[in-house]
């Protein structure tokens, strides 16, 4: 199952925390302290976003609307493995783990752009700008979707934001902001750069591509 992964990760996160709060002491502690505030926001919005879904389908159910057809997914990719386990990681804030698991998508689908910009992103949570240039400029050259674009150009737009450079910067967040207005993210990125206050943000709303 897509979730699987996920629920194991968190198991494993929830684990660690029992085993070592009790003995743990000063950042050790924090940062033991810091995951269990990430759990539990998780799993309250899992919670949230899940009675949601049951409402939507409870009503198809009733609308009487057939829906027996075979569906063949538009991605593939997305059913594999290493993309599951990927995205797990990446919502966990286990980058590491997750840039290893969209190569291995990368190797079984080439031209996959969403796999691709998750091992851009997790490039760049790990600081590795440069990596992360290379592949988000690989999608931007093939990708259709507006929100995608957008995420990417507010994406090179902190990159170029962390160089100092910021008349580039705002080059690519007003590129991000005309591509998708609904997206937050460059405006706010834009008044941080312009006062110097709060911390750029980039990739929280790729998962909601999916």
């Amino acid at each position: 199952m897509m979730f699987q992964h996920v629920f194991a990760e968190m198991n494993e996160m929830l684990d660690e925390i029992a085993r070592q709060y009790p003995i743990a002491q000063g950042i050790h502690k924090h940062e033991l302290a810091r995951k269990w505030h990430l759990l539990r926001q998780m799993s309250d919005s899992m919670i949230e976003e899940w009675l949601i879904f049951e409402e939507k389908m409870g009503m198809l159910r009733q609308s009487g609307i057939s829906l027996e057809d075979r569906y063949e997914p538009d991605y593939p990719e997305m059913s594999a493995d290493a993309f599951v386990k990927g995205q797990g990681y990446y919502k966990l804030l286990m980058f590491p783990q997750s840039l290893d698991q969209f190569q291995a998508v990368l190797k079984e689908y080439p031209d996959s752009l969403i796999g691709r910009t998750y091992l851009a992103m997790c490039h760049l949570h790990l600081d590795e700008s440069e990596e992360a240039a290379i592949h988000f400029e690989a999608v931007l050259r093939s990708a259709p979707n507006k929100r995608l674009r957008s995420i990417i150009y507010n994406a090179l737009g902190c990159i170029e934001a962390k160089k100092g450079n910021r008349s580039k910067a705002r080059e690519f967040f007003t590129l991000a902001h005309h591509s998708d207005p609904s997206l937050p993210e460059p405006l706010a990125n834009w008044e941080a750069c312009l006062h110097s206050t709060g911390k750029l943000q980039y990739g929280t709303q790729l998962t909601k591509l999916m």
